[in-house]
């Protein structure tokens, strides 16, 4: 399945959180921490400025980003999960 994202939106794939801390102790799934970052999979077309202007996006396909804990919607795409953050939600671009 396509999917792109409208307006100002943009779909992120989490990157896994760790299974294990720097002592070697296995973190279970219920103890794990949401993951904060992410990689871009998709980007929509911009917001609108007070002008009606086309603002492009910040962010483009492939760039890791950092997000808000409880950031953007969770859905399925092609059975992997993925979320739909504002581009305002993503703090800024992992280089």
């Amino acid at each position: 399945m396509k999917f792109r994202p409208l307006h100002d939106r943009v779909l992120v794939k989490p990157l896994e959180a760790e299974t294990k801390t720097a002592g070697g102790i296995i973190i279970p799934d219920t103890a794990k921490e949401k993951p904060m970052e992410g990689k871009v999979v998709a980007v929509g077309t911009g917001a609108r400025g007070e002008d009606g202007k086309l603002v492009p996006m910040d962010v483009k396909k492939g760039d890791r980003v950092l997000y808000g804990k409880w950031s953007g919607t969770e859905v399925k795409v092609d059975g992997d999960d993925m979320l739909i953050i504002k581009e305002s939600d993503i703090m800024g671009i992992v280089e």
